[in-house]
């Protein structure tokens, strides 16, 4: 950050990008080419200290609760599950994260397949990305990975997965010519996504990792190097970048619900930087969102915590069978919509055994049966999809 205003406007502005004409269905249009990262003149970081610093105790505080969880693996588990769900109804699917684990149980069929399936690819890349942390470095190699997971068999599986684009896209309108935005022609995205790279393991600028976290996810939306799934691609990046760097220990920052609650500033700010550089006020609407968000996490894990031990206390208190059912509860954790079944199964009960402690939990009011029928029945913890379930509608 530079504090000398005389300096500030010494530095020529390199934030505006530039334009190129080319060539799409027989009309010229205009594509925007970003200019690399840093931007120039820097970032003034000073405005911006009230809302980083609530941002880093956000994310110390979530870090802190997950970590002293007795099953912090099953709250990533689920969380990383609402996220999927979010961010693909951002990008138009009507699956609910309802949807997503009946299907994950092969329980009753929800929302039509296609749907769910493009959610639960997003659930694989995602895990796939943060395994992969561990061997690779965050790099385009592992984003095209991602990508490859994320498109695969679903609506997008003829767009190319895995590969950067080789053709013009948009966004918004029925053309490029009436496009909102018309992203760097193909032969510009190779340099773009190489400054890319470069941004992510550069040491030299001196910017908080999550003043970068803001700065790379722009980028990557700016560049939009995928015939699909940008969207999604580009909101993991944030947690990705973020737990390489160790402001995360646990992948837990997922902007999903706090982007779908506030789409028409997040797009109209994504439209300022592209036009006036105007990287500040995007920064301080980001830095909001990781602080809310963070917060939303924490409230979220310290309400599964109680209502946990509740139900447990209750179960021990008041369960002929408390045993049995505590082995059902347990299980509902990790898989909030049953079968006897599938119980008999999993857990090593024997069928009267699991019927009777499922009958024990419906008159706890700990689950409730949700299809009505006689045979094939289908278990739900509603609380606990309730406190999972927050802000998870459809658009």
């Amino acid at each position: 950050m530079c504090d000398n205003p005389s300096m500030v406007n010494a530095i020529p502005n390199t934030r505006l990008g530039r334009y190129v004409e080319t060539a799409v269905g027989g009309e010229i249009v205009r594509a925007f080419v970003p200019p690399a990262l840093p931007p120039s003149p820097p970032i003034n970081v000073l405005p911006l200290l009230t809302k980083l610093s609530a941002a880093e105790r956000a994310l110390g505080r979530l870090d802190g609760i997950t970590m002293l969880l007795p099953r912090h693996d099953l709250f990533l588990y689920m969380y990383v599950r609402k996220e999927a769900v979010l961010s693909s109804q951002i990008e138009g699917t009507q699956s609910t994260l309802t949807d997503l684990l009946r299907f994950e149980a092969a329980a009753e069929a929800g929302q039509p397949f296609d749907d769910v399936r493009e959610v639960s690819n997003y659930v694989d890349a995602m895990m796939y990305g943060l395994g992969r942390l561990d061997e690779l470095p965050l790099s385009l190699r592992l984003i095209r990975e991602m990508h490859a997971r994320l498109m695969d068999g679903n609506r997008g599986g003829d767009k190319n997965p895995g590969e950067f684009r080789r053709s013009q896209n948009w966004i918004g309108g029925t053309r490029p010519g009436n496009a909102m935005f018309v992203p760097a022609p193909p032969n510009e995205i190779d340099p773009c996504l190489s400054d890319l790279e470069a941004f992510i393991h550069e040491e030299t600028s001196g910017l908080p990792p999550l003043i970068k976290a803001g700065l790379l996810h722009v980028q990557f939306e700016t560049i939009h190097p995928f015939l699909d799934g940008n969207g999604r691609i580009g909101r993991l990046l944030i947690t990705l970048y973020l737990c390489t760097k160790g402001s995360l220990q646990a992948p837990l920052l997922y902007l999903s619900l706090f982007l779908k609650s506030h789409r028409s500033v997040y797009y109209a700010l994504l439209q300022s930087v592209r036009e006036t550089g105007g990287w500040e006020g995007w920064l301080a609407f980001f830095l909001e969102g990781v602080a809310e968000t963070a917060n939303q996490a924490f409230d979220a894990a310290t309400q599964i915590v109680e209502l946990f031990k509740a139900d447990r206390d209750r179960i021990t208190a008041d369960s002929d069978r408390a045993g049995s059912s505590l082995r059902v509860h347990d299980w509902l954790q990790s898989n909030p919509f049953v079968t006897s079944n599938v119980l008999v199964e999993q857990i090593g009960l024997s069928a009267p055994t699991v019927n009777a402690a499922l009958a024990d939990l419906e008159r706890l009011g700990i689950v409730t049966e949700i299809t009505g029928k006689r045979r094939n029945r289908v278990f739900s913890y509603k609380s606990y999809l309730d406190i999972l379930s927050e802000g998870t509608a459809p658009l």
